[in-house]
């Protein structure tokens, strides 16, 4: 297992690198220019001048040379000064965002808390319950609650976030007043009564969200659980005289597992991105509304580091899912 590990690490890198060489490239292709949105009453020489200190001056092959060293040497370096104090990336030449004129993973670092409270509890949400749902749909085939699942289930397919977002806003806050419709931002969690008040304007994107997880993985889990359940290895457990609680929870649950991690680990990069239609509705100022900023301000900088930080996600968890595969199943060996 251990060498599988370190034989993927390694080729994820010419992966990485391959893909970071892709985004660049098709964002240059990309209409538009970060001056467009300069007054013009500043003076041709001036905006000249800015987009020499911007870089855009430069031949193609220079700009993306100088991202991978600011991404990959000169970032790191800031996070090592900012956990041991030391200096070793000051006076140095970090990604620059062409909005705002700041280093970009300093707003992706103010962005992500926002984006893990809302975005990331409706995934733990959508999972605790999907996966009971799915098991005891699958065991209950046919039945009333596996007709009610399969309901909900095709609700949360077919339903946009931006139509069940709407729905949920005038139900709830316009219509009942339960909760916000705005998501405060600078909200700071200090004690209970500051966290209730944090639940509160939680709830309704956490629910928005959480439908169409747990839509996905209810269905994957019930088709998993179906699919072992019919197995020889099943009936011989029963035919031991083994509980059928043991038989569903620990046999059954244990194989019917391994093809789920799967949808969970490639679905976890997608909280780090955020959920671009939910933020935007409830203003949520995480890293899909900043995504989707970027991408109107033709701010290449932030889009490039943004999208490739997902494929690093992606990358790394695709490779959490197959070393859980062995853990999960002892037949399945690397080594």
């Amino acid at each position: 297992m251990l060498t599988f590990t370190i034989r993927r690490l390694v080729l994820s890198i010419p992966t990485l690198f391959f893909i970071s060489l892709v985004i660049f490239f098709l964002l240059q292709l990309a209409p538009g220019d970060p001056m467009a949105q300069v007054p013009l009453t500043v003076p041709p020489e001036v905006k000249e001048k800015m987009r020499e200190a911007l870089g855009l001056g430069q031949p193609l092959h220079v700009q993306y040379l100088k991202w991978l060293v600011q991404f990959f040497w000169i970032e790191p370096q800031v996070v090592f000064d900012h956990w041991f104090g030391t200096t070793f990336a000051e006076g140095k030449q970090r990604v620059i965002s062409w909005q705002s004129r700041s280093p970009v993973m300093d707003i992706v670092v103010q962005r992500i808390p926002q984006t893990l409270w809302v975005v990331g509890m409706s995934y733990i949400v959508g999972i605790l319950i999907a996966l009971p749902i799915g098991i005891y749909s699958a065991y209950k085939q046919y039945s009333v609650f596996d007709q009610a699942g399969t309901f909900v289930s095709m609700i949360g397919f077919s339903v946009p976030p931006f139509f069940s977002g709407v729905v949920v806003i005038v139900i709830f806050s316009v219509n009942l007043g339960w909760f916000p419709s705005i998501y405060d931002t600078t909200h700071v969690v200090t004690d209970w009564d500051s966290f209730k008040v944090q639940l509160q304007q939680m709830i309704m994107p956490v629910m928005v969200l959480a439908l169409q997880t747990t839509a996905q993985i209810s269905r994957f889990m019930r088709a998993s659980m179906l699919d072992n359940l019919n197995q020889d290895y099943v009936r011989t457990a029963r035919a031991k005289g083994l509980k059928e609680s043991s038989v569903v929870l620990i046999h059954v649950l244990r194989n019917s597992m391994i093809p789920i991690i799967t949808v969970i680990a490639l679905g976890i990069p997608s909280i780090f991105g955020g959920a671009i239609i939910t933020e935007t509705l409830f203003k949520v100022n995480g890293i899909g509304q900043l995504l989707l900023t970027a991408l109107f301000a033709n701010d290449l900088p932030m889009v490039m580091t943004l999208t490739f930080i997902f494929a690093i996600l992606i990358v790394f968890f695709n490779l959490i899912a197959d070393v859980l595969y062995g853990v999960l199943d002892p037949r399945i060996r690397y080594d």
